[in-house]
């Protein structure tokens, strides 16, 4: 989940009225936040401040709700509101301390923390919200701050010390995803197996040890885990979310639609569960773009209803993008990235993906410069999307401006040379630069024979890793001609005529489709013997009349060969 710092939008007279639908239970309140049925909880909360002004337990989980869901201004009022009501307890304090740390402040957060101590010292659950709190940075790679384990794991043990009896199951879960969290399973293992053993009621352990073997990419194993938790509590919300994502993921392997089908439901299930607030909403449209559902993710992202200013549609005009250009509707897919953009003015929130659809939304509406600019950035971001940039190569190679084209395939073999695409970027980014030299050469411009080296370079690296393409070495020799000196040719080009002519001729279905470039290379071979060696000269000439009649140079040069010498010449 993205957390977003928000404004609050309602004064906090209204942030703290609530309906009394819901049971006024604490407990029933945090059944509903582990089940994230948010808007529940949040609904309970607010019916708690009103009716139980004066307990700050319940400004505190209200909180909890607003920083789960991306509201930190909001929570900061509610837990300043619950800290001015109940000033002996600390649990505001550390919800003060959490949002310090969702807002990168670790110094504010560390004074609110010692405050938080120094009212309760010897009361174990201090130290394990503390705890807690340093974990709750878990977010995703493109924000810049991270979960402080260490400090998290202090807290947490501390908590464990002052608990002798071992009576609080939430300090092993709180242990359990101190390790899962950095992918240390077998250590979280034990602690997430003694939750069950004190409160066989817990449905969350259980679900982050399914979680754990998906991660580990025992399915199997992780399927098991998770179906034991529907089937004691088949409204548990959470473990529909994460055997979607298992499911999902076990696709991949394989590429099981099925399995990828049955991730859609557990998640749509999930999202009944979570009473369809706008933050389970989002994870769902997630979860369909990573499912390649890109039809119902449009529909999904365009139907979702966002407050105005409320941050989240940020994140909406992203989804709209991807899946707009996903399924082809390219100028929506523009019109929502520019939207995007225009939105984010965080850089540390801007992915790959974003630079990637943005530069790919601009290429097809022929924006090609703006395009190469943001898909280089995508693929700063990650190279992966290298891919994306020798589409940009390829466009302005179509477009015959072969320097520009060389110069981003060099950037495409730079950032992934052993990507699953390098071949085609060898083979191009050597054309680009053979065209780059002709183009010049031929407008009488002196082009620097250095375009040459580096074209027979790339074409060098297609024929080292495929071998059986035949045009690399035509291309080669093309390439060596030029390289050669004019007035005493060394016969650069003659070997790689020479490979191309065998590559094509051992295979006979070849040699018609290759017929004029077999003759081109019967030609040239011919042309280089014809002052040194007419017999091989004719051997050559004979080949390419018999491969492509219809060729003039070898029929010619032929009856020049058949031709009477000179008199006074051949004595």
């Amino acid at each position: 989940m993205k957390i977003l710092k928000k404004a609050i939008t309602l004064n906090l007279g209204l942030v703290l009225m609530g309906s009394a639908v819901f049971a006024q239970d604490l407990n029933d309140a945090k059944k509903a936040i582990d089940a994230e049925q948010y808007q529940k909880a949040s609904s309970m909360l607010k019916s708690l401040v009103s009716t139980k002004a004066t307990d700050g337990n319940n400004y505190y989980n209200l909180g909890l709700v607003y920083l789960k869901t991306g509201y930190i201004d909001s929570a900061r009022a509610v837990f300043n509101k619950g800290l001015a009501t109940d000033p002996k307890n600390n649990l505001n304090l550390i919800g003060l301390g959490e949002a310090d740390m969702l807002s990168n402040n670790p110094t504010s957060a560390k004074t609110n923390f010692d405050k938080a101590v120094a009212i309760a010292s010897k009361d174990y659950k201090t130290y394990l919200y503390i705890g807690k709190a340093y974990l709750a940075q878990d977010k995703p790679s493109d924000d810049v701050s991270k979960p402080d384990f260490t400090s998290a794991l202090a807290n947490i043990t501390k908590a464990d010390e002052l608990d002798s009896k071992d009576k609080d199951a939430e300090i092993f879960l709180a242990q359990g995803d101190a390790y899962a969290l950095q992918k240390k399973n077998s250590e979280a293992l034990g602690p997430y197996m003694r939750v069950n053993d004190i409160d066989p009621t817990n449905r969350r352990a259980k679900t982050q040890i399914g979680r754990m073997y998906k991660d580990s990419r025992a399915f199997a194993e992780g399927e098991k885990e998770l179906n034991d938790v529907i089937t004691a509590d088949p409204n548990y919300g959470p473990a529909y979310r994460e055997l979607g994502e298992l499911y999902l993921l076990w696709s991949s392997f394989g590429v099981n639609k099925e399995r990828a089908t049955k991730g859609i439901e557990n998640y749509k299930k999930y999202l009944d569960l979570t009473d369809k607030s706008l933050e389970s909403q989002l994870r769902y449209a997630q979860f369909l773009f990573y499912a390649k559902d890109y039809q119902t993710l449009e529909q999904v992202a365009t139907a979702l209803q966002v407050p105005a200013n409320d941050p989240k549609g940020i994140v909406v005009s992203r989804l709209k993008g991807w899946s707009a250009y996903e399924n082809k509707n390219y100028p929506q897919a523009l019109k929502s990235m520019d939207e995007f953009f225009a939105k984010e003015k965080d850089p540390n929130k801007i992915l790959g993906f974003d630079y990637l659809y943005l530069g790919k939304a601009q290429l097809k509406a022929g924006q090609d410069s703006l395009a190469l600019i943001n898909i280089t950035k995508a693929v700063e971001k990650d190279s992966a999307n290298t891919e994306a940039l020798a589409e940009v190569a390829k466009t302005f190679f179509d477009a015959k401006k072969y320097a520009k084209s060389a110069q981003i395939y060099d950037k495409v073999i730079a950032a992934g040379p052993n990507s699953k695409g390098v071949l085609y970027s060898y083979f191009y980014n050597g054309l680009a630069y053979y065209f780059d030299y002709a183009t010049q050469y031929s407008a009488k411009k002196n082009p620097s024979k250095d375009l040459l080296v580096k074209a027979d370079s790339s074409i060098a690296k297609v024929t080292q890793l495929a071998p059986e393409t035949t045009d690399a070495y035509l291309y080669r020799a093309r390439i060596n001609s030029l390289l050669d000196d004019e007035k005493t040719p060394k016969g650069l080009m003659v070997p790689y005529f020479e490979t191309f002519i065998q590559k094509v001729t051992e295979k006979p279905e070849l040699v018609t489709p290759n017929a004029k470039k077999l003759s081109e290379a019967y030609d040239n071979i011919g042309g280089y013997y014809y002052n040194s060696d007419k017999a091989k000269a004719k051997e050559y000439f004979d080949k390419s009349v018999a491969v492509y009649p219809a060729g003039t140079f070898a029929a010619a040069k032929l009856k020049e060969l058949a031709a009477p010498a000179p008199k006074g010449k051949g004595k």
